[in-house]
């Protein structure tokens, strides 16, 4: 059970351009890529490079210090080809920076990305917080009145 023989269960739907696919959120063909414009925005980049846990992973350990692609690739049960295409989307996002020092290529963590996502998750946050209080307050009132 669980091998490549294991039937997976997926719902198609028919799509407004008459395509049979697997239901999305939305209709329309399947981007095969994101788009010139989702690949510059600075939020999604730092999201998306944050998606995987590998590369958070990672990105705990360069809190600490900077690590070379050896270092970083230690816990981990994957190739250092692999760290290193981790290392490039992280650097890609500009959440990390790599130098150069003799023969090693240490990267170093860089929290500006970072920032920029944690203010846009509390405008977010506190969004949400004041609707919930109004809603709080209009049922408090619908529950005193008879």
């Amino acid at each position: 059970m669980g091998g490549p023989e294991t039937a997976r269960s997926v719902l198609l739907v028919e799509r407004r351009d008459g395509e049979i696919g697997p239901k999305t959120p939305f209709f329309g063909p399947i981007p095969a890529k994101p788009s010139r414009e989702m690949q510059t925005d600075q939020l999604s980049l730092t999201f998306a490079a944050l998606a995987d846990p590998t590369r958070r992973s990672i990105l705990a350990r360069l809190a600490n210090d900077d690590a070379t692609v050896r270092d970083l690739a230690e816990p981990f049960a994957i190739s250092l080809p692999a760290i290193s295409r981790h290392l490039k989307v992280l650097e890609s996002a500009g959440l990390i920076v790599r130098s150069r020092d003799a023969q090693w290529r240490p990267s170093r963590m860089q929290p500006e990305p970072l920032d920029e996502a944690v203010e846009w998750m509390q405008s977010r946050k506190q969004t949400w917080e004041a609707r919930v209080d109004r809603l709080d307050s209009h049922l408090r009132r619908k529950g005193e009145s008879p």
